[in-house]
């Protein structure tokens, strides 16, 4: 239906603002670009005028805090039927960009905006965690228009509810008063309602940062009256336990793999080596400057005995992995850094290139290779 917008000022009476048109579509991605709330989704604008492998070019590109991707084509004017095809040919070259692809181009868009040249801190600082694993899962076809035909609106109607094609349109209004201009806005099909495409690329994995096959992620849980880092820095191991969500991705570390250890709340403190097999604490048995010393034997500071529930069979033991430190450091100089990974796992495959480096680079280790 004909979508009509009205303001008023109002004075000692009703005054209605004129509507003006739009000075220009450069001047409508300025606005943006300056504040992605415009458009009522909180994004991190990736790029702008985005060239395609077809010769065309995407006005804005953006992603959101799922790591789905934001195509966004704008129009001041009245918005015809070819724009749907238009912005339907940029939704199919969307959905073939991998992980890669993306952090490319936020880059090259990073480095002409002076932004943080890595997309793991800008989108950090935007949405206040570290970007999924997987980029561009999903994606989202938006045109931004101030008017549209009839014949639009139902194209686009039936694509998004009918086949739930991700598409969909953002009207806006531009007024002026007495020197001031107004922007206004209202979507065409209600955001709550709106599909997201579902990833059935066959390249898919490619839209996950590609794991180096060496490198993972451990958690050590570093609290009062429970393990104690600088017994794990001095003996060299990391543990967990508590119940089998904790223990089971660590006992899943390999004999070689190297770990970076997160202290949750604090930030990277180690880089180490596997150097034996996981055990349970009650059986640990270490290499202490070069002899082999049972844990129960050591004069740690850490509990790590942990206690028995009969009601449940869950293996609730301490499980230990040795690890041979390259570098590390007390908690009170942990580094961490916005867009750093972490997660609630006691141990992952860590893909986050940003934070492979950084860390490597901070403990002065030999980065691991790249992925094939």
């Amino acid at each position: 239906m004909p979508l009509e917008f009205g303001l008023w000022r109002v004075d000692d009476k009703p005054a209605r603002v004129v509507t003006r048109p739009m000075p220009s579509e450069s001047r409508l991605e300025e606005l943006i670009e300056a504040d992605p709330d415009i458009l009522g989704h909180r994004l991190l604008l990736i790029g702008r005028q985005v060239p395609t492998q077809h010769g065309k070019f995407v006005d804005l590109l953006a992603l959101d805090a799922e790591g789905a991707l934001h195509v966004l084509e704008l129009k001041r004017d009245r918005t015809p039927r070819a724009v749907v095809a238009q912005v339907l040919d940029y939704g199919s070259w969307a959905q073939g960009l991998t992980n890669e692809d993306v952090r490319d181009i936020y880059a090259t868009y990073a480095g002409r905006r002076g932004l943080p040249r890595q997309l793991d801190e800008a989108f950090a600082l935007r949405f206040g965690g570290s970007p999924p694993d997987v980029l561009n899962a999903n994606h989202h076809l938006t045109v931004v228009a101030g008017e549209m035909d009839a014949a639009t609106e139902r194209i686009v109607t039936y694509l998004a509810n009918g086949f739930q094609v991700p598409v969909n349109v953002l009207f806006f209004r531009y007024f002026e008063d007495e020197g001031r201009a107004y922007l206004a806005r209202t979507w065409l099909i209600d955001e709550t309602e709106a599909a997201a495409a579902p990833s059935t690329d066959p390249k898919a994995r490619g839209k996950q940062e590609p794991w180096n096959g060496t490198d993972w992620y451990v958690s050590f849980g570093d609290d009062p009256g429970s393990r104690c880092w600088e017994d794990a820095r001095r003996f060299g191991f990391v543990s967990a336990g508590g119940g089998e969500w904790f223990s089971r991705t660590l006992r899943a570390l390999p004999l070689g793999a190297r770990v970076l250890t997160h202290i949750p709340k604090a930030g990277y403190v180690g880089i180490g080596t596997v150097s034996g097999e996981p055990q349970p604490f009650e059986d640990a048995v270490l290499t202490v400057d070069g002899e082999p010393r049972r844990m129960l034997d050591l004069p740690l500071e850490g509990v790590y005995r942990q206690p028995t529930d009969a009601s449940t069979p869950e293996d609730r033991r301490e499980w230990v992995v040795p690890i041979t430190w390259e570098r590390s450091a007390p908690r009170q100089a942990a580094l961490w850094r916005p867009g750093f990974f972490a997660n609630q796992n006691s141990a992952c495959k860590l893909r986050a290139r940003f934070t492979i480096e950084e860390v490597s680079r901070h403990f002065g280790t030999l980065q691991a290779p790249d992925a094939d």
